[in-house]
């Protein structure tokens, strides 16, 4: 099951299904979807969850009004797993904070997103449950090392094959994505560079203002659909992830690190939440304060195509070995089976 419609970080998202989809995608209505903590589904949800599943598995965090519901209404008998990405120690008003014990207890287990996510709920009485780190993964078949695919991006960028080597960023135009700890750095580089910057959101005309006092090094490019995103990574020399923790939001994850990974693009990371434990020894990571360090990392890396390719051979294999998504599957099923069997 999934909504039929959410109001998106940066558009409203209807549900799209995809082609050769190997499994039923049940539409649910939702409402409220502005605000995630009271999103909630009608009475389909609940004729769903009474068609006699061997396992429920919810990707709602435990604390929202959506988990509640499908905790109440899924059949006592039904093992029921969450998958959560909180990696900040909140502490959650009333009713939340309810809902929150409720599902905890109800739960046959739960997985966690990433390392700092059971490091973070662990302490709440999580452990409690039966749990297990399993990280989202990438499809190593749709992303994976493409250089005409890269050359052809840059032909249509307007840049030349032999030009400086190309800073890459891929995400969301906010302020906790380290926007200005990346244009901070590039400014006091001495070495060649070109930036490419593909997203969207609220900081586009504060990063076109600065790319304009850059002329022809700097593209910024919106609107760009899923099926694109490899090719748009294999034209980059370096894939840069300069996330910023806040009081509320620090990095779940990356998906960009492990997608970049998967396409042979070396990465330079912050220290922000998860992070870490996504690059391990498979990229380079910086303080996300520590601008002195991004510009150390990025002359280092810019001026030695020797370093960014050893550094792309090791977050290839780290694709393959750790997020493939048959890797992942696996962890999954495992997990589940031994639930239906306790």
């Amino acid at each position: 099951m999934a909504p039929s419609f959410i109001h998106g970080d940066l558009r409203p998202v209807p549900l799209e299904p995809a082609d050769g989809e190997c499994c039923h995608v049940e539409p649910v209505p939702a409402y409220l979807t502005r605000n995630l903590h009271l999103l909630s589904y009608g009475t389909r949800l609940r004729q769903v969850l009474r068609q006699g599943w061997d396992l429920v598995h919810c990707w709602e965090e435990p604390f929202n009004v959506s988990a509640a519901q499908v905790a109440w209404w899924t059949p006592a008998g039904t093992p029921l797993v969450f998958y959560t990405f909180q990696n900040i120690d909140k502490r959650y008003p009333p009713p939340f904070s309810a809902f929150e014990r409720y599902c905890v207890r109800r739960a046959s287990g739960w997985l966690a997103a990433g390392t700092s996510v059971a490091r973070t709920l662990v302490p709440r009485g999580y452990d409690r449950r039966p749990y297990q780190v399993v990280p989202l993964g990438v499809d190593t078949d749709y992303f994976g090392p493409n250089a005409s695919a890269g050359r052809s991006v840059r032909e249509m960028l307007g840049w030349t094959a032999d030009g400086a080597p190309v800073v890459g960023y891929l995400g969301r135009f906010v302020p906790e994505k380290g926007i200005d700890l990346l244009t901070g750095a590039l400014d006091k580089l001495h070495a060649g560079w070109r930036a490419l910057f593909v997203g969207s959101g609220p900081m586009r005309e504060h990063l076109e203002r600065w790319a304009a006092r850059h002329g022809d090094r700097v593209r910024i490019v919106t609107g760009v659909r899923h099926a694109e995103v490899p090719a748009y990574l294999c034209a980059m020399d370096l894939l840069t992830a300069p996330s910023q923790t806040t009081p509320a939001w620090r990095e779940q994850l990356g998906r960009m690190l492990i997608e970049a990974f998967a396409s042979g693009v070396p990465v330079l990371a912050s220290d922000s939440g998860e992070i870490p434990f996504v690059v391990a020894d498979a990229g380079r990571v910086v303080g996300e304060r520590d601008e002195a360090g991004w510009v150390s990392a990025l002359e280092d890396l810019l001026a030695s195509p020797r370093a960014r390719a050893e550094m792309a051979r090791q977050g290839l294999e780290r694709a393959h070995s750790v997020y493939a998504w048959p890797v992942i599957a696996r962890q999954h099923l495992e997990f589940f089976e031994q639930r239906l069997a306790a």
